[in-house]
């Protein structure tokens, strides 16, 4: 754990929520905005530039069809257009019924994972696998599924090539199949009660618990 900016046991995670002050729940953008930031806390010795470990962008979206997230998706937004008209029967406001028999029952809303990122000081040690599954974790009990789209054309402009880009695509979907995700018509999905989340997010602690040899 020597090379590490700081004990991963210490990190911890903000989860917020972010709308204009003068909407109500009711009038809240579709999907809802949330944000994940991953950081050192205080009462560990880290140097201040190594204090934040990541970012993950997430949009939670109803399943019904009265808040219809195709309606909402601005243009450009491709991912989230793909990814409503894949996994959602749009007319009914449901999830297709393929997919709704391998998803768990519970309140009729998914988890979009639209980013992530490790700050560069914290990559390499196996850490974004169960960051994102402790993240994806909080919206176990208000949330059904996670669902992400990867594509090439996303990495283009932060790699070198096309190549390149593919390469960085198939990295980021055999990660995300780590902590449970599976492919699904070209959407990644993950049934948010799923055992393998769960475990992934407990992961550091075989690391790096109180109870390894390795952390002392």
């Amino acid at each position: 754990m020597a090379d590490l900016p700081a004990n991963p046991m210490s990190i911890e995670l903000s989860v917020t929520h972010r709308m204009l002050w003068w909407q109500t729940v009711d009038e809240d953008d579709l999907p809802e905005h949330w944000h994940v930031s991953a950081d050192v806390w205080n009462l560990d010795v880290c140097r201040s530039e190594h204090r934040h470990v990541g970012d993950f962008s997430l949009a939670v979206a109803d399943l019904n069809s009265d808040r219809n997230l195709l309606d909402s998706v601005e243009l450009g937004e491709w991912a989230l257009e793909f990814i409503a008209e894949t996994v959602i029967d749009l007319a009914e406001g449901t999830l297709v019924p393929e997919l709704d028999e391998q998803i768990s029952e519970g309140l009729p809303r998914m988890v979009i994972l639209r980013r992530f990122e490790l700050a560069p000081a914290w990559r390499g040690y196996g850490l974004a696998a169960p960051l994102m599954a402790a993240a994806l974790g909080r919206f176990s009990t208000t949330a059904r599924l996670a669902v992400c789209r990867l594509s090439p054309a996303d990495f283009l402009d932060v790699s070198a090539d096309r190549v390149a880009a593919e390469l960085t695509c198939l990295r980021l979907g055999a990660l995300l199949e780590r902590i449970g995700f599976y492919l699904w018509r070209g959407v990644y999905v993950v049934d948010l009660r799923d055992p393998e989340l769960t475990d992934a997010s407990f992961e550091p602690l075989e690391r790096w618990g109180p109870y390894n040899d390795s952390s002392q």
